[in-house]
């Protein structure tokens, strides 16, 4: 089923480019924040059709509402445009993100950095790929020269999990703190070495599923902010190379 996930995130990913720069209509879900444009709903209905018609006995969860048979043995876990607030204004990071789990564990996931061009994927106990050449997290040990990646949750203001101050006490501890907008392409690029670490709260299980296996698959590690094992609807998530996590864990609970 991996080629199945491979091939429609691609398909997925064209009609997405193909409706980027356009004037789109863009919808508000629970606030000013929380964006929908047509580009996200046509995605998720191009990748529930073809799951429809090609795994009828199989269930979806997806963020725009597709939610059938949840409780079948297969379940794709769809984010059909990861980025909409990026795609929106223009600015070319987002992705597509499909997970498949078989009773309840990850066991295929599928990232598509649509205007890199590169699909990262991975099957459980098989690795992780960019383009089919293999990826591994980086090897640094040192939280002080790291480079990291975050992202608030459309509550922000709120301040969850006290979000402000945590940004602010991992900048003074790294290298660099980078926002890139699309929770799936920064699990990616922890996989693929870019980045040594991520932190987030607040993610849903879309957002969660295929990266979450990427990066495990590329050696990484994946934990709440305590160090234990999380599921695809955990709310606090950390992930990095493995050798800075202990450290991530540290300033994180500092706060």
């Amino acid at each position: 089923m991996i080629n199945d996930l491979i091939n429609i995130s691609q398909e997925a990913g064209q009609l997405i480019k193909e409706k980027f720069g356009k004037n789109l209509e863009i919808e508000f879900k629970t606030n000013e924040m929380n964006l929908v444009t047509e580009a996200d709903k046509a995605s998720e209905k191009l990748i529930t059709e073809f799951i429809r018609k090609k795994y009828p006995s199989h269930g979806v969860l997806a963020e725009e509402g597709s939610e059938f048979n949840i409780s079948a043995k297969y379940l794709w876990v769809v984010d059909p445009l990861d980025g909409t607030t990026n795609f929106a204004h223009g600015l070319p990071i987002f992705s597509v993100s499909i997970g498949l789990q078989k009773n309840g564990q990850t066991i295929a996931g599928v990232v598509y950095d649509i205007n890199q061009n590169i699909i990262y994927a991975a099957e459980l106990g098989s690795g992780a790929i960019a383009n089919d050449k293999k990826i591994k997290v980086s090897t640094n040990s040192n939280l002080g020269h790291s480079m990291l990646v975050t992202g608030f949750p459309y509550d922000v203001k709120d301040n969850p999990n006290k979000s402000f101050e945590r940004f602010i006490a991992m900048i003074k501890s790294s290298r660099a703190v980078r926002r890139l907008g699309s929770a799936a392409i920064d699990f990616c690029y922890v996989a693929k070495g870019v980045f040594d670490g991520f932190w987030e709260v607040h993610l849903h299980p879309w957002d969660i599923c295929a990266g979450k296996l990427i990066v495990e698959e590329a050696s990484g590690s994946v934990t709440d902010f305590g160090g234990k094992q999380i599921d695809i609807y955990s709310k606090r998530i950390l992930c990095s190379n493995g050798n800075i996590h202990e450290s991530m864990i540290q300033k994180l609970n500092e706060v």
